[in-house]
């Protein structure tokens, strides 16, 4: 359970604060009484994302790629708690058309990592993602297997590793760097295993704002990516900010958990509960298998998630769906077409209202 009393006044730097899942964070933690700094360079987080804390955090528009040594020294002093979750990243188009970009994230990583031990924070929570799993625990449709976190263990480099495509492996890399920074310098922290987390403020790079954004040009045929028969573990934003603040408090020693919901939804079922709760369905669906499809079946097992940190989903996948309709709906209108770009590329821009 959350103790929301042990947050008040603390000092807090949110990397990624303007993107979807950090700047929910950011307005959670402002509500917990946090002194809150974001730095973010706004590649695809925006500073709308951040309109209901932005009068009460500090806000650095900064690049963690490229910065001096002394720009990392000047934003990480005298924080005592950071949630590392600025990267390259996207939906399954995205990763996939932009594989050298994500492998950028490994020098992010370490630039946060070493700002985080020399500047003496309390504990790192980083946001890593279920693509580190190896894909042949995932290649069965209809499987019951959840993935487990000694499936991809960064604490026996001896062992066999395997990882989705360039973003997972360049995440498995940077789980790695930071249990590396652990043993040598006794940094404090934990990795934070995301799966098809989804929500308001999402873009349409990812799935389920790309489904609402089809269903609301009214698509018809209505494309979906592969044969409809891929399974996901949908895990709705509120509970993912619920589980990172958790672990900051309970998790130091580098520790992977895996923050989903264990249950599996193929993607045509999904798509059908989005056109029920939006009153429209196409006349048939069409399946692009030319089109990155990602792992045939993906959940997590949520057991040490529940067992270290009391962490329980809450967020039911129709209530989720219900909730990131509504909020797409009343802030976009529909242009009349669906742009393919769009659902590959963060600064292609839809039509808001």
């Amino acid at each position: 359970m959350l103790n929301e009393s042990k947050w008040e006044e603390c000092r807090v730097l949110v990397t990624g604060g303007a993107s979807f899942i950090g700047s929910h964070l950011v307005d959670k933690l402002v509500n917990l009484g946090s002194n809150v700094t974001v730095v973010d360079d706004l590649s695809s987080g925006t500073l709308e994302n951040l309109s209901q804390s932005k009068d009460k955090i500090k806000f650095v528009k900064q690049d963690l790629e490229y910065i001096t040594k002394e720009g990392l020294k000047k934003i990480f002093k005298d924080q005592e708690y950071v949630f590392h979750l600025a990267a390259v990243h996207g939906g399954r188009g995205f990763i996939t058309t932009h594989p050298a970009d994500v492998c950028s994230n490994a020098s992010i990583d370490h630039h946060v990592f070493q700002a985080c031990t020399e500047s003496n924070v309390e504990n790192v929570a980083f946001a890593s993602t279920a693509c580190v799993y190896p894909t042949e625990l995932q290649e069965k449709i209809g499987s019951e297997y959840k993935l487990r976190e000694v499936d991809s263990n960064p604490k026996k480099l001896e062992g066999y590793m395997s990882a989705d495509i360039e973003y997972g492996w360049g995440k498995l890399m940077s789980e790695i760097q930071m249990l590396s920074f652990v043993k040598q310098y006794g940094l404090k922290g934990s990795v934070l295993r995301f799966v098809t987390a989804y929500g308001p403020r999402e873009n349409e790079t990812h799935a389920i704002i790309a489904w609402i954004y089809k269903a609301l040009e009214r698509m018809d045929p209505y494309v979906i990516w592969g044969n409809g028969e891929q399974e996901r573990d949908f895990t709705y934003v509120s509970d993912i900010v619920d589980g990172c603040i958790l672990a900051s408090r309970t998790i130091t020693d580098g520790t992977p958990i895996n923050l989903g919901t264990g249950n599996r939804h193929t993607i045509t079922d999904v798509v059908e509960m989005i056109c029920k709760v939006m009153d429209w369905h196409p006349s048939k669906f069409e399946f692009d298998t030319s089109k990155p499809a990602g792992a045939l079946s993906r959940a997590l097992d949520n057991s040490q998630a529940k067992k270290l940190l009391g962490w329980e989903p809450k967020v039911s996948l129709e209530e989720g769906l219900k909730k990131t309709i509504e909020w797409y709906v009343k802030t976009h209108k529909s242009s009349g077409s669906v742009n393919s770009s769009l659902l590959l590329e963060h600064n292609t821009k839809v039509t808001n209202k």
